[in-house]
């Protein structure tokens, strides 16, 4: 048999100018600026456009290929367990992804890279004072507090959330075959399926952790470690850390802005999320962090300025909507009164 010649060096820029393209367009980063650079570089060349097609083809020609015939590849990538295949074991998959397109020219796109790259990428945000619920493409709801931000990546072998900002609740599909996990700050929590609530305010002062509460189901709970760049990394995909936690139905961790985990307790009666009924409960909380909680929702139209009056602690169940009766009441929960008739008071100590 004849071999083929290597591929031009324009082939193969082309391809691999592609390749990037593509995997840099299913990234959660993806920018309205970059869609531009995008377009202009497909508006330079005919080649370009095409080139693409091509590939996004071939992509969906990979996707429709089944699991039993992947785990088929897989395997004989591995060859005889060493770290280079088999001649046997690399023909059968190297032809295989071949039929596919995904081998084009010679070189193979890495089955590692493949699995890396998401298949379903997705931002969701809430406003100050709305919630929001999303259902996801594999039947998983979420339901959004407000001033909440988070990223969905779908990927081939598992599923993530990354919680940004604000706290949510997931009830979530099972599926064994793809784990489900949360990213919150400095915590992974992972279930298959279940139904609790993350909660990570990072810009909250004394609240700087992440809360973890389950109402069915059973979760772990681990600690990321931090990279060198600052960011949160978690656990390797099969394994258990040793500080895990596990949570079932009825409890509930929060750790410090390290991920150190405080000892596991009980969820209160007002359940996971009293949020979902416009519901916050505050046992013995320093004023000042229940004002900044219930501003999250609207505004109050209360200020403290004095440290003292800051640190009072309140114990009681709030409307975050009803900002006139949280006025009316405060002056009978706390030794303190309201100085200032306008639209912004500031809660002072009571002669």
């Amino acid at each position: 048999m004849t071999p083929s010649l290597p591929p031009s060096e324009e082939t193969s820029r082309l391809r691999q100018e592609v390749i990037d393209w593509f995997v840099h367009r299913r990234r959660a980063d993806w920018s309205a600026r970059d869609e531009r650079i995008f377009q202009d570089w497909i508006a330079a060349d005919p080649k370009h456009a095409d080139a693409y097609r091509q590939w996004e083809s071939r992509w969906r020609a990979f996707d429709a290929i089944g699991p039993e015939t992947v785990a088929a590849w897989r395997e004989g990538f591995t060859g005889n367990g060493t770290a280079a295949p088999t001649r046997r074991g690399f023909l059968k998959p190297a032809l295989a992804l071949a039929a596919a397109g995904v081998v084009a020219g010679g070189s193979y796109l890495g089955w590692s890279h493949l699995q890396a790259q998401p298949v379903f990428v997705q931002a969701f945000a809430t406003q100050r004072g709305q919630q929001l619920e999303v259902p996801l493409t594999d039947g998983t709801v979420l339901r959004l507090d407000t001033a909440t931000r988070l990223e969905v990546r779908y990927f081939r072998q598992r599923r993530e959330v990354q919680l940004i900002d604000g706290q949510a609740v997931f009830a979530v599909q099972s599926d064994a075959q793809r784990p489900f996990d949360v990213l919150a700050g400095p915590l992974q929590v992972r279930v298959v399926g279940t139904r609790f609530a993350v909660r990570y305010t990072p810009a909250i002062a004394g609240a700087e952790g992440a809360r973890v509460s389950v109402e069915q189901g059973r979760v772990r709970v681990a600690q990321m470690d931090r990279a060198a760049d600052g960011r949160w990394v978690g656990p390797a995909p099969d394994t258990v850390p040793p500080d895990a936690v596990f949570l079932t139905a009825g409890q509930q961790v929060h750790s410090d802005a390290e991920g150190v985990l405080a000892a596991v307790s009980a969820v209160s009666g007002d359940g996971i999320a009293p949020w979902r009924e416009h519901r916050l409960s505050f046992i013995d909380a320093p004023l000042a962090r229940a004002l900044a909680e219930l501003e999250r929702y609207g505004s109050t139209g209360l200020v403290v300025r004095d440290p003292a009056v800051a640190a009072l602690r309140l114990t009681g169940t709030f409307d975050p909507r009803d900002a006139r009766t949280l006025r009316r009441v405060l002056p009978s929960a706390l030794p303190v009164r309201l100085k200032g008739d306008g639209p912004v008071a500031e809660i002072v100590a009571a002669p």
